[in-house]
């Protein structure tokens, strides 16, 4: 990181602890649902009444429940059938996920451009997670989804930062660097401070972490793997001289690492089926 990259790093660190750039906050409608479903006495009807008010998020949760991932033995018409379907938690994450999207989003053009790129990234590897997850572990693919689509949420308070400070929209390999020092650390901020899963809060850090050993495979390395494979997939691949072989995820998860698109083929179905969930 250069001298610029890490007075900005810095800065961004100090005016986080002295209240001056506030971390981001989850939308309303995801705070309410996920206070409902973190209630062991709430019903299904309770998380329904909270999701109805958001027309939107009703119509793309009954979507869901109809798409290929579930198989519905006959097509899901109201939203009580889809949350039974769904069940509490699978819907809480998924509610989350989709009422994330408005936190990207920003006045400035530029930014606005930056942050959609993230979120769009973001979805194509929570799709690639939930159907990883599904087929090569005994995780929650909800779970897993979920950290796909946060993995790096703490890129949102150095954008708001950059937005503050133009200079560093005009410089972008300063941002980059930036962006790559410093995400990682207030992405695990961010998460704490959400109260979400222990599972999952670490994954902005822990994903990265290619020789990382843990008993059996986590959130962490179904992101590693997708992030992975989803580069392969672009022409300004970052990892393109990455020995895949010393990626420890692959082997917890029990896949091929020199397979650029692994079991891609087979599953291709479902990777469009669970990218559809999350980008509507």
């Amino acid at each position: 990181m250069n001298d610029l990259a890490t007075k900005v790093s810095n800065d961004i660190n100090k005016a986080i602890d002295s209240d001056q750039l506030v971390l981001p906050t989850l939308p309303e409608i995801a705070l309410k649902v996920r206070e409902v479903a973190n209630d062991a006495d709430a019903s299904i009807k309770q998380l329904s009444d909270v999701i109805s008010s958001d027309a939107a998020l009703t119509a793309r949760i009954i979507k869901v429940a109809n798409s290929p991932l579930f198989r519905a033995p006959r097509e899901i018409e109201d939203l009580n059938m889809a949350l039974s379907r769904l069940g509490m938690q699978y819907t809480c994450n998924l509610a989350t996920g989709l009422a994330m999207e408005q936190m990207f989003q920003a006045t400035s053009d530029l930014i606005d451009k930056r942050l959609r790129e993230v979120w769009s990234r973001s979805s194509e590897i929570a799709g690639m997670c939930h159907v990883l997850c599904k087929h090569r572990t005994k995780l929650r693919p909800d779970q897993a989804a979920l950290a796909g689509l946060t993995h790096q949420i703490g890129i949102l308070p150095i954008l708001s930062y950059a937005e503050d400070n133009p200079y560093l929209m005009g410089d972008s390999m300063t941002l980059d660097s930036v962006i790559d020092a410093v995400h990682p650390q207030l992405g695990v901020k961010i998460l704490t401070t959400w109260e979400f899963p222990t599972e999952i809060r670490n994954v902005p850090i822990e994903y990265l972490n290619f020789t990382r050993e843990t008993a059996k495979a986590d959130y962490a390395d179904l992101v590693t793997v997708a992030m992975l494979q989803n580069q392969s997939t672009i022409a300004l691949n970052r990892y393109a001289n990455l020995d895949t072989s010393t990626v420890k995820a692959f082997y917890r998860l029990d896949l091929d690492p020199n397979i650029e698109a692994t079991e891609a083929e087979d599953l291709s179905e479902e990777m469009e089926a669970a990218l559809a969930m999350l980008q509507g």
